[in-house]
């Protein structure tokens, strides 16, 4: 579902409750652009969640693989060129 920011400058945050009863995440669109995502705070937690098991997961494998720096100074540098 998208809808405008001046809908909910109109209407006020109200208008979130009506529509995430229909749909599970509202898009709201600024000068014809989707901008911003609103989401129940449950369906929030559980994305967020699953974020952060995959980036668990690929810490672990990249430990397995031996991915990791021990050393510091070296990590700061390979950073630094990014």
């Amino acid at each position: 579902m998208v809808i405008t920011a001046n809908e909910v400058k109109k209407r006020g945050v109200s208008i979130f409750e009506d529509l995430l009863k229909k749909f599970d995440e509202i898009i709201i669109s600024f000068r014809g652009k989707k901008k911003f995502v609103v989401m129940d705070i449950e369906r929030y937690e559980e994305l967020r969640k699953n974020e952060l098991e995959l980036a668990y997961r690929e810490v672990i494998e990249d430990y397995k693989k031996g991915n990791y720096h021990t050393d510091i100074e070296k990590h700061l540098k390979e950073i630094e060129n990014v």
